[in-house]
């Protein structure tokens, strides 16, 4: 399926918010990872990572796909599936530790996590690249307490190509509590932006159980 972009006024309020985004993501582009403790300890060195270009998409419930299907391991064993999207709002961060842009926008998701944990928000990161020891030290440096699969034969992102364009990392889906995607950010995931985007997702199950 093509994923559409529905106007909003949710969307336009945050479209000044993805143009900071992308021209942040611009800016780490350039940048040299060489004096990066992490990035020295990762497979790849992240210069040949693919940018997103800071969009921010965010579907109508009538234009969503069907819940996504996917199974993976989590770095601790456990195993997860599409029974683990149904019920509760789900970030899904595609990551890896060489990633610069993925280093910038790693404290504000370790943030974002902690905020929305009461409410029931899962986070769920997929890493692209590292072996278990570099993806340990990463989340240990940012404070991330959520947990990561380990993606690096890249099932979890083939399944996954009608929303995350290969190789686009950082990429962060949105799923509804049906397991849908209804959000998407192509690069940094600016705080706010992901913030309200969660809130729309929350929002709509609230409106939903109304009579």
């Amino acid at each position: 399926m093509t994923v559409t972009e529905k106007t909003t006024p949710r969307t336009s309020r945050l479209s000044a918010l993805a143009a900071v985004a992308l021209a942040s993501m611009l800016a780490l582009a350039g940048c040299s990872s060489a004096n990066d403790e992490l990035s020295q300890r990762a497979q790849n060195d992240g210069t040949n990572y693919v940018a997103g270009d800071g969009s921010v998409q965010e579907l109508a419930v009538a234009d969503r796909g069907e819940p996504v299907q996917f199974e993976s391991t989590l770095f601790d064993g456990s195993q997860v599936g599409p029974e683990r999207w149904e019920g509760e709002v789900t970030v899904i961060n595609f990551w890896y530790a060489a990633c610069a842009p993925c280093r910038v926008e790693a404290p504000d998701l370790a943030d974002l996590h902690a905020e929305f944990e009461d409410e029931g928000v899962q986070f769920y990161g997929v890493n692209t690249r590292d072996t278990q020891p570099t993806a340990e030290a990463f989340e240990r440096t940012f404070g991330i307490e959520y947990p990561s699969m380990e993606d690096r034969s890249g099932e979890v992102m083939l399944a996954m190509t009608d929303y995350v364009p290969p190789s686009a990392v950082p990429t962060t889906l949105v799923l509804d509590k049906q397991g849908r995607v209804s959000a998407r950010i192509l690069g940094i995931a600016e705080p706010a932006t992901l913030r309200a985007l969660i809130d729309t997702a929350l929002d709509e199950d609230s409106e939903s159980a109304q009579p």
